[in-house]
């Protein structure tokens, strides 16, 4: 019997494929990704990464078992210390000052998908908040599963996709994926309709985050667009 992970992953395929073929991972992949796009890609995800393990612990907060509740305290601490870390040795190999994250401000879409997954973690249980965060476990394994053999030229990329294909991080996506099969077993359909929901969603913004990071997206610029005058 396909479990409720999977029937996920066969609605979203097409949006998966995408997030493969994207020239940002493509570009990680070979090396050709300039550095520049990969410098203003650790600040988004460095600001997204922050919000993460907040509502990765909010999810901990809806569990009913105590357990739960301490394996998703773990995840949100793990976020920190390990993918976090990871980014503060980019920003210092990027030369990415203080002043700099100082004046950090999240593009369009960073904030969007911070923001869809604190509405999912306020207004639904604790099956809907995994749905919502686990493109971001999943998808991030599966592009480092995908690239682990890959060889670029620049070190930077061969450390992130080191840190993405290991055995750790594949230990925290099953035990993400195998919490869901099992919220997923007592949920309505109802319930289940709501996680397929906020899932794809997550899986458009894990998309949405690559270009955002390939265009350098800038929040738009209100002095540079005319307003025409209205006439009658």
């Amino acid at each position: 019997m396909k479990s409720f992970t999977q029937h996920l992953r066969e609605k979203t395929k097409s949006i998966w494929e995408a997030n493969f073929r994207h020239p940002f991972v493509k570009g990680i992949g070979d090396g050709t990704l300039p550095l520049e796009n990969f410098r203003y890609y650790v600040k988004q995800d460095a600001y997204y990464l922050s919000h993460f393990a907040r509502v990765q612990a909010l999810a901990g907060s809806k569990a009913d078992d105590l357990h739960v509740t301490a394996r998703m305290a773990f995840h949100a601490q793990g976020t920190y210390e390990a993918e976090l870390s990871l980014h503060e040795k980019f920003s210092a190999l990027l030369d990415i000052s203080e002043e700099e994250k100082l004046a950090f401000e999240p593009s369009p879409t960073a904030y969007a998908y911070t923001s869809h997954m604190y509405r999912s973690a306020i207004n639904g249980g604790l099956g809907e908040i995994i749905a919502c965060i686990l493109p971001c476990y999943w998808i991030y394994y599966e592009i480092g599963e995908k690239l682990k053999e890959c060889r670029p030229e620049e070190p930077i990329y061969q450390e992130w996709i080191a840190a993405y294909g290991g055995e750790w991080f594949k230990e925290l996506v099953n035990e993400q994926l195998d919490r869901l099969d099992e919220l997923a077993l007592a949920a309505s359909e109802k319930e289940k309709e709501k996680m397929l929901h906020h899932f794809t969603i997550s899986c458009k913004y894990e998309l949405a985050f690559w270009e955002m990071a390939y265009n350098m997206e800038q929040w738009p610029d209100a002095s540079a667009i005319g307003v025409k005058e209205e006439t009658c």
